[in-house]
C-alpha cells in the first residue's frame, strides 16, 4: 500500500487530472486491503481477479487474457499477483496490449518470504526482473522501458517487495523525468532509466534472512573470541 501510494504521488502529477483517466487493478480482490484507497479518488478504478469478491468488478475467466480493449488503460496496477501467476510472462504480455503508448504499469511482487498459496506461490523477484520482462516484450514486437525498480524495506510485513515502474512505448520516456527512488532511502538494488548505475547496492536486501544470518554469525564469532580469551586466561582446554 505505502509503496503504490509513493507511485502515484510521484507519477500522478504526469497523468491528466481527469476522470478520464483509466487505472485497472489486476489481482484485485480485497484480501488485507485494496489499492482501490491509494488510487486518486477521480481516476476510474476497475477491479480485475479470477474470483469473485470484494473489490473486484471483473472476473477473468482466463488469467492469460483481459478482457479489456487494447491502448484502453492509462495505469495498470498489479500487487502481490505475480508471484502466483503460473506464467506470469503472458499476463506482462497483456498488460502491455491494454495500456495506452503512454500507459504505466506499475508492478509490485515479493523479492523474498515465506511460501503462501493463492492458490499456487511460484515465483520471487530480483533486482535484474524488471530488465528481464522488457527483454521478452521486445521479442514479442513491443517497446517498453523500465522507468525504475527497487526492492523496498521491510515495515511490519515479512517481505521485501520487488517494485518495478515500466512505461509501454520507449519513446514516451520524456514524459516521466522523476523517481519513486528519489523520494525515500529505504530501499536495496534501484535501478533507473538512464542511470548506469545501482544505488544503494545490496546483496542481501533489508531484513532478509542473508542479512540475519550474518549478523547472528558474527555475533556467534564474536562470543567465541570471548569464550576462547576467558578459557586461556583460566588455563581450561577446549
Amino acid at each position: 500500500m505505502r509503496n503504490c501510494q509513493r507511485f502515484f504521488d510521484r507519477y500522478g502529477e504526469y497523468l491528466p487530472d481527469s476522470d478520464r483517466v483509466t487505472v485497472i487493478d489486476i489481482g484485485a480482490q480485497n484480501v488485507n486491503g485494496s489499492l482501490r484507497e491509494v488510487t486518486p479518488a477521480h481516476f476510474k478504478y476497475v477491479g480485475v481477479d479470477m474470483a469473485a469478491g470484494k473489490g473486484v468488478d471483473i472476473v477473468l475467466d482466463d488469467p492469460y487474457s483481459l478482457p479489456l480493449e487494447a491502448e484502453s488503460a492509462d495505469v495498470v496496477l498489479c500487487s502481490s499477483c505475480f508471484e502466483h501467476s503460473e506464467m506470469f510472462w503472458l499476463l506482462f504480455l497483456e498488460i502491455m496490449r491494454v495500456l495506452k503508448p503512454t500507459g504505466l504499469f506499475y508492478l509490485n511482487v515479493p523479492s523474498n518470504g515465506p511460501f503462501h498459496r493463492y492458490p499456487v506461490d511460484c515465483w520471487r523477484f530480483y533486482p535484474d526482473s524488471g530488465n528481464a520482462l522488457v527483454a521478452w516484450a521486445r521479442r514479442n514486437g513491443i517497446n517498453p522501458i523500465l522507468l525504475e525498480s527497487y526492492t523496498s524495506g521491510r515495515d511490519k510485513e515479512r517481505f521485501n517487495d520487488f517494485v518495478a515502474v515500466f512505461l509501454k512505448d520507449g519513446k514516451h520516456a520524456e514524459l516521466y523525468r522523476d523517481r519513486v527512488s528519489s523520494t525515500f532511502t529505504d530501499f536495496d538494488n534501484g535501478i533507473s532509466h538512464g542511470d548506469p548505475y545501482i544505488s544503494n547496492f545490496g546483496v542481501f536486501p533489508k531484513g532478509t534472512i542473508g542479512r540475519l544470518i550474518r549478523s547472528a554469525s558474527a555475533e556467534l564469532a564474536r562470543r567465541d573470541f570471548k569464550l576462547a580469551r576467558r578459557n586461556s586466561a583460566n588455563d581450561i582446554r577446549v
